[in-house]
């Protein structure tokens, strides 16, 4: 005859074994959704999305062959998108490019193929340091899909094909690298030149990646109450990425082109004087679709 008191304790550790495996399901299941939140500062709000690194959703460039605001981005691929962010550099003159972007491993932006860029003769000593600047990359490795960010001419890696990419920069970790892309530059021990007023407060967009794989998305807004003096300097936002876990970090354009699509929704980083949010539309944007 089983003793009673034997027969309880194997439901009770049975029970524990099957409560362990619902939660450890149910914990995998929620380390694979995509996280936003954001972030209340006296200056700022961040928005943020991480994408797990195994989750079913790619992080992904697309181009537009005119400027269009971020949320026709996202409604062009129907349900497939549930986040987005602004991509990299334009001239808003010509709608030409000024940062290289690949899809399905074929350059479809080239900023040497714009004539504002490569002609401008106040840009020429700084023309090679800008083509060659940081990019967002996506590699199938094998089976695995893997993320980096680095400058547009550094090798691929081993074993991998580089399938997308969108430029942006300056990088800004594991560090700023504003002077080897000619973002900032010096004289003489005097800064000469600062293309996107890099220690002002300005609304900006941001990508990183974690040590785990996870991308980061991040989207600093100006207040509305403080038009004139809110929002985020580069330092600044690349102490914030890494933060939030980044350990590579790449700045996207921001200003009037800062904006974050989520779940239906776009946000917009950039006020006016009077606080009112400026709707710019923009040429290219990282977008998380859904395999």
């Amino acid at each position: 005859m089983k003793q009673p008191g034997r027969a309880i304790a194997t439901w009770v550790f049975l029970g524990m074994v099957l409560a362990f495996a619902f939660a450890f399901q149910a914990q995998s299941a929620s380390n694979k959704q995509i996280h936003y939140q954001t972030i209340e500062r006296s200056q700022y709000t961040i928005h943020t999305v991480t994408i797990p690194h195994n989750s079913n959703y790619l992080v992904s460039p697309d181009l537009s062959g005119e400027l269009q605001d971020i949320s026709k981005f996202a409604s062009d691929k129907q349900d497939k998108v549930v986040a987005g962010i602004n991509g990299g550099y334009f001239d808003p003159v010509n709608q030409k490019t000024t940062s290289f972007i690949v899809q399905r491993a074929k350059i479809v932006a080239d900023p040497r193929f714009n004539e504002r860029l490569v002609d401008n003769p106040d840009l020429k000593q700084y023309l090679r340091k800008i083509i060659n600047r940081a990019e967002f990359r996506r590699y199938p490795c094998g089976s695995k899909t893997q993320y980096d960010i680095q400058l547009h001419f550094s090798p691929i890696r081993t074993n991998c094909t580089l399938i997308e990419s969108l430029g942006g920069g300056p990088g800004l970790l594991p560090q700023d690298s504003s002077v080897a892309e000619a973002f900032i530059a010096y004289q003489d021990g005097e800064k000469i030149r600062d293309a996107i007023g890099s220690d002002s407060l300005n609304a900006r967009s941001a990508v990183g990646i974690s040590k785990e794989g996870n991308v980061i998305l991040a989207m600093v807004a100006q207040q509305p109450d403080q038009p004139l003096n809110s929002g985020i300097s580069i330092p600044e936002l690349a102490n914030v990425l890494s933060s939030l876990g980044a350990v590579k970090a790449m700045n996207l354009d921001g200003g009037s082109s800062a904006s974050l699509y989520y779940d239906g929704q776009a946000i917009y980083g950039r006020v006016d004087s009077e606080g009112n949010e400026i709707q710019r539309p923009i040429k290219s944007v990282l977008l998380v679709v859904k395999q």
